[in-house]
C-alpha cells in the first residue's frame, strides 16, 4: 500500500511539473484581489411570484454583466427598438461606472432575421472605434415582451 501511495505522489508531482512547464493551469492562477472579488448585484432583481428570477446587472471584480434589454413599446419598428435598447444599455453601463466604449461582448437577439441590416444601421458606431465582439441570432418564437430586438452585454469597469 505504501508503494502505491508513493507512486501516486510521484505521478502527481510529475503532473504539476509538466503543467507548470507547458503553462497549463496558469489561466486558473488568480491574484489575491481576484480571489476576494465577490459577485455584486448592481441592477434590479427581477422576481417571478416573489421569487428572485434574475439580476438586471451584476458586477464581479472589474467586469459588468448586463441582462438583456428590450424595447417593449410602440412604434414596432426595428430601428426605433434598436435605438431604445442601445440607450438602455448605455444608461445601465454609465450607472455602473462603465461606458459603451468599454463593452467587450454584445449578444443581439432579433425577432426577425430580416431586420439584421436595419438593426446594424443603428448599431454601427455606437461602441467607439473598437467595437465589441458580437453574436447575432434570430429567436424562434420572438423576443420576450414583443420587442423586435433584445441585447445583453459584458463590459469592463474602471
Amino acid at each position: 500500500m505504501e508503494e502505491k501511495t508513493t507512486r501516486r505522489a510521484s505521478f502527481k508531482k510529475i503532473g504539476v511539473a509538466l503543467a507548470a512547464l507547458f503553462g497549463i493551469g496558469s489561466a486558473n492562477a488568480m491574484t489575491k484581489k481576484e480571489k476576494q472579488a465577490k459577485k455584486e448585484v448592481v441592477g434590479d432583481i427581477v422576481t417571478d411570484q416573489d421569487i428572485p428570477l434574475f439580476s438586471g446587472a451584476v458586477r464581479h471584480g472589474n467586469t459588468l454583466y448586463i441582462a438583456g434589454k428590450g424595447a417593449h413599446t410602440e412604434p414596432f419598428e426595428i430601428k426605433a427598438h434598436t435605438e431604445i435598447v442601445l440607450q438602455e444599455l448605455q444608461k445601465e453601463l454609465e450607472r455602473n461606472g462603465s461606458s459603451m466604449e468599454q463593452v467587450l461582448k454584445v449578444n443581439v437577439y432579433l425577432a426577425d432575421l430580416g431586420d439584421y441590416k436595419a438593426m446594424n444601421e443603428v448599431f454601427r458606431g455606437r461602441f467607439g472605434k473598437n467595437p465589441p465582439v458580437r453574436t447575432t441570432v434570430a429567436t424562434y418564437g420572438g423576443v420576450p415582451g414583443n420587442s423586435l430586438v433584445e441585447m445583453d452585454c459584458i463590459a469592463a469597469v474602471d
